[in-house]
């Protein structure tokens, strides 16, 4: 009856800390607006798509598990090297290796060293610029990896009790940080409804995108692990799906089954250069400045008008690419910005 009595108090709560926060700012609620796709890229990838990361040389890097893997191009879209396919045909211009056995995540440092988090392997798998295998380290359950300053790696996990696990070139632990939210009782439950997703900026921070909360939230970090501030989509329009998901939290924790949401914050992206965030709750798209002031939303949707629910973004300098399994990867030009042919 007292844990009954207790998870009601925590709807109504945050149903009243919703509305007063949204009825204050009602009035200065942005815009939404439509946003469409210029055009499809990459072509041959859909079903699986996982990540897009860019490398400091322009080349883009772009994780589809079980298939292809992960798929390397250069600035004109040209495939060098594919990690975790075979090759295509005798004799292929593109590097191949089979290597991979689910990658959930990817990124690259600035020498163009590629970190994938292979959940299927329980590693995170180092590979050179040229696809050649460096190194590996042993995580259990990896979702999502970013790496960090002094050539260190951030990892996210399914079940690992803080919500970031730091390692050393090496893949020595060095420190891990990061207490889940407290939403449910049922720790099984809580750790589920605390996944998340890692981005960096060129400032020294790292993000984490709580994909589960009923608040979609965005937390920032410095590479040390002191908190310093929390994006969130407090909204009037995201009252019924967070009050939704509370209760249907509540179900859960009192049948005591195997957690089982779909994902709130779908995707993240981060302005690597000034630190603003963008995060896609399916097809909605919401830009916030990194006071965590929301700039604008958007409906976003491929050129022929269909829904694209993003699952990764990349955020450029004057573009977005925008990714969705299983309709693949859509280039946009930035709302916010006039492209250098306007």
């Amino acid at each position: 009856m007292r844990t009954r009595m207790a998870s009601q108090l925590k709807v109504l709560t945050a149903m009243s800390l919703l509305v007063s926060g949204c009825a204050a700012a009602l009035a200065q609620e942005p815009e939404e607006v439509d946003l469409f796709a210029k055009q499809r890229i990459l072509t041959a990838i859909g079903p699986g798509l996982r990540a897009v990361r860019q490398g400091a040389d322009g080349r883009l890097y772009v994780l589809a598990s079980p298939s292809p893997g992960l798929v390397v191009t250069d600035t004109t879209g040209k495939q060098l090297l594919a990690i975790g396919e075979e090759p295509t045909a005798p004799g292929s211009a593109a590097a191949s290796h089979s290597l991979l056995t689910f990658g959930d995540d990817c990124d690259v440092d600035a020498e163009g060293r590629i970190y994938v988090a292979d959940r299927g392997a329980n590693l995170i798998r180092v590979f050179s610029p040229e696809g050649a295998p460096l190194r590996s380290f042993a995580v259990k359950n990896p979702v999502s990896v970013a790496v960090l300053e002094e050539d260190e790696v951030a990892v996210a996990t399914l079940r690992e009790p803080h919500l970031v696990m730091v390692f050393d070139k090496n893949g020595k632990p060095v420190r891990d940080f990061g207490d889940p939210e407290p939403i449910a009782e049922r720790a099984e439950l809580n750790r589920f409804l605390n996944i998340g997703q890692l981005g960096t900026d060129r400032l020294g921070h790292l993000y984490y995108a709580f994909g589960y909360l009923p608040e979609p939230t965005v937390r920032q970090y410095d590479r040390l692990g002191f908190a310093s501030q929390d994006i969130q989509y407090t909204a009037i329009d995201a009252l019924p799906t967070a009050v939704a998901v509370r209760k249907q939290i509540d179900r859960q924790e009192k049948r005591g089954d195997t957690p089982s949401f779909k994902r709130i914050l779908t995707a993240l992206g981060v302005d690597r250069s000034s630190g603003e965030i963008w995060m896609a709750l399916n097809n909605n798209l919401l830009h916030f400045d990194v006071a965590g002031n929301r700039l604008a939303t958007y409906k976003i949707y491929t050129p022929a008008g269909a829904r694209l629910e993003a699952t990764t973004i990349l955020v450029e300098q004057d573009q977005l690419l925008i990714g969705s399994d299983p309709l693949g990867l859509y280039l946009f030009s930035r709302p916010d910005k006039k492209t250098r042919n306007e």
